[in-house]
């Protein structure tokens, strides 16, 4: 079978779609995983892949290696620290970020100010792009060094799945299986791994608005893998509630993002959400840390993203086109 469901709260259904029918199964196969994937964009703007193909002992070791990365002093990691939205490579330190979908950096400012996020992130780019170098932790120590073998492989894998996710996407809109090929072929993609540290519960107490991360829709695709202590990520569903996205094991979620939704002319939804204080209290009044790996999907650097032929025929088009190295640096200088 090859959808079942994830999420189905307050008109909100996330399907869960095993992915293996489209990697191995038959041309009725494909076609039904690729109405699905495109349909769960459609409706809720998230799916949970299953059989995927990444192994999880892979997926294990990055847990692993993301969770040495940041038990490492401070100063190790402030030395590898991100730079520039045009690198959009690095460590980010707690509260540096305020992921919203503010786009005015004063008003990022006063809310940044006002209830922090409570994570640090590494951010990993394409390892050969001129000028823009990854902050690897390789030239400290020899764990820095496996560190960075195990986020290059990863990464590609990552970059791999992205090229037959947007194969199935296409397929399903009704373009040719390998439209997406030349957007997505260069690899412009981010690796991130992020970490919730533990936290008393009186912080979120004491600010009512107090999150881990806040309320935000993705620049581009995202695939989400999360550790198998629970992480509360709420999504917007169509009644305005935010529903619990609970992590299912052995599966990735996939978040459309709002490139995909300017691209499709809003046919596909780029949708809200964050990430919240757990919904059980701890005995100790601590919740302990927590760990997610995002892997963001953009177009090629180089594309320029305008509505798809047959999408704009009756409403015209919704969004102006941009270019999508423009865009997401635009979006990080917001942020950051």
């Amino acid at each position: 079978m090859a959808v079942n469901t994830a999420v189905s709260e307050d008109s909100l259904f996330i399907p869960l779609i095993d992915f293996s029918l489209f990697l191995h199964g038959s041309d009725g196969d494909k076609l039904s995983v690729a109405k699905a994937m495109t349909n769960g964009f459609k409706d809720a703007g998230f799916v949970y892949i299953k059989n995927h193909g990444i192994p999880a002992e892979i997926i294990a070791r990055v847990f692993s290696e993301s969770a040495k990365f940041f038990t490492r002093p401070q100063e190790q990691k402030d030395s590898l620290a991100w730079t520039t939205p045009e690198a959009n490579r690095g460590y980010t330190g707690h509260g540096r970020e305020k992921v919203t979908n503010l786009n005015d950096k004063l008003a990022v400012e006063e809310l940044r100010a006002a209830v922090p996020d409570l994570k640090e992130s590494m951010e990993i780019g394409r390892d050969d792009e001129p000028g823009l170098p990854n902050r690897w932790p390789d030239k400290i120590d020899k764990e820095g060094e496996a560190f960075r073998g195990t986020m290059q492989e990863f990464f590609e894998i990552c970059k791999n799945l992205h090229v037959i996710v947007m194969r199935s996407i296409g397929l399903g809109m009704g373009l040719d299986e390998g439209f997406f090929d030349q957007y997505t072929d260069g690899g412009d993609n981010t690796l991130r791994l992020l970490h919730y540290p533990s936290v008393h519960r009186e912080v979120f107490l004491k600010n009512k608005s107090q999150v881990r991360a806040g309320d935000h829709s993705d620049y581009g695709r995202s695939f989400q893998a999360i550790s198998p202590f629970e992480l509360t990520i709420l999504v917007l569903s169509p009644k305005g509630t935010f529903v619990n996205a609970t992590p299912i094991p052995g599966t990735i979620v996939i978040n459309a993002g709002d490139l995909l939704a300017r691209w499709s002319n809003g046919m596909i939804r780029s949708t809200r959400h964050r990430v919240v204080e757990p919904v059980a209290s701890p005995e100790s009044g601590v919740y302990p840390a927590r760990y997610s790996i995002a892997y963001f999907c953009n177009p090629n650097f180089d594309k320029f993203i305008d509505a798809l032929p047959g999408t704009f025929d009756k409403e015209g088009k919704k969004y102006p086109g941009v270019n999508s190295g423009e865009y997401l640096v635009r979006r990080l200088t917001a942020t950051y």
